[in-house]
C-alpha cells in the first residue's frame, strides 16, 4: 500500500500533539506544523515543520516542504486554534483579526494549497477541528464562537463543492478535554478587560459556567486523536464527529432549540453573577 500522508497544524501541544503521535503509530507520514517546532513529537515518520497559520508565507512554505518529498496528501488536519475570550465591547479589533486568522482563515488558506494535489489524486480529506462551541455559546467568548460556527459552515459548503472530485471535508467537534484551553481562554479575558470594565463580575461566573459545561466530557487529547483518526479514515465519513453523547446532545439542544438554550444560559449567568 502506498504511504499515507497527513498534514497536521497546531502539532506542538494538546490534540495536535496526540494526533501526530497516533497517526505516526499507524504508519502515516506526518508533516507536523507549529510555531514551537521543538515541542512537536519526534519519530521516524514525523516531519516537524515551522508553521504560523496566520502568515501566508509560512503556510505556503509548510505545504511546499510537505509536497517536496513527492508524496500524496491524503489528509489535512486543521487543528490549530485558541480562544480569544473577553467582552465583545472590549476585545480590540487587532485581537478580533488574530482570532479570525488563526481559527478560520488559516484553515481556509491551507486547504486551498492542498486541494489541487488532492484533486489530481482523486482522493483526499479535510478534517477540521471545530468545537461544540460551533453550536453552543457563553458570555465572553463571542469571537471564538463566531470562528467555530464559521468553520462549521465553511466546511459544509466546501464539502458540497469538492465531493465531485472524490474529496471530503468534515468537522470534529470536541467538548471538554483535559487541557489548558480554559485557563488560556480566561487569561485572555483578563488581558482584554479594561481597568474600569463593567464586565468584571462575569469573569468568575463564566469560568464556573464553562467549567461545569466542559466537565460533561472527560476526554483526553489522546481520546480526541482517536476521533480525528476515525474522521480521517472512515470509508463513508460523517459531516460531524463527537467524542461523547453529552457533547452531541448539548450541541443538538442549542441547534434545535435555540430559545431554550439562550434563556437557560441567561438564567445561569444571572444566577452566578448575583452570587458574587
Amino acid at each position: 500500500m502506498a504511504e499515507r500522508v497527513i498534514l497536521i497544524t497546531g502539532a506542538s501541544s494538546g490534540m495536535g500533539y496526540a494526533a501526530t503521535q497516533l497517526f505516526a503509530q499507524h504508519g502515516w507520514e506526518v508533516y507536523a506544523g507549529a510555531r514551537r517546532v521543538e515541542k512537536i513529537p519526534t519519530g521516524s515518520v514525523i516531519h516537524p515543520l515551522y508553521l504560523d497559520v496566520t502568515d501566508a508565507d509560512s503556510r505556503l512554505q509548510f505545504v511546499k516542504d510537505a509536497l517536496a518529498d513527492g508524496l500524496r496528501v491524503d489528509v489535512l488536519l486543521n487543528n490549530a486554534g485558541y480562544g480569544e475570550f473577553g467582552p465583545l465591547e472590549e476585545v480590540s479589533v487587532e485581537k478580533v483579526h488574530k482570532q479570525l486568522e488563526t481559527n478560520l482563515v488559516g484553515a481556509s488558506e491551507l486547504t486551498k494549497l492542498v486541494l489541487p494535489q488532492m484533486r489530481q489524486q482523486g482522493s483526499g480529506r479535510i478534517v477540521n477541528n471545530s468545537s461544540i462551541g460551533g453550536d453552543v455559546y457563553s458570555p465572553l467568548g463571542g469571537w471564538y464562537y463566531v470562528t467555530k460556527r464559521g468553520l462549521n459552515v465553511w466546511s459544509d459548503v466546501l464539502d458540497t463543492e469538492i465531493r465531485q472530485f472524490g474529496l471530503r471535508s468534515v468537522i470534529v467537534a470536541p467538548g471538554g478535554t483535559e487541557s489548558s484551553w480554559l485557563d488560556i481562554a480566561m487569561d485572555n479575558v483578563s488581558d482584554n478587560l479594561k481597568p474600569d470594565s463593567p464586565y468584571t463580575t462575569l469573569t468568575d461566573a463564566t469560568r464556573k459556567l464553562l467549567g461545569g459545561m466542559l466537565n460533561t466530557s472527560e476526554a483526553t487529547a489522546k481520546d480526541l486523536a482517536k476521533v480525528f483518526y476515525r474522521a480521517a479514515t472512515e470509508r463513508h465519513p460523517k459531516r460531524r464527529y463527537y467524542y461523547s453523547i453529552a457533547d452531541r446532545l448539548l450541541s443538538r439542544l442549542a441547534r434545535n432549540h435555540p430559545s431554550i438554550y439562550h434563556e437557560s444560559m441567561s438564567f445561569l449567568v444571572n444566577a452566578l453573577t448575583k452570587n458574587k
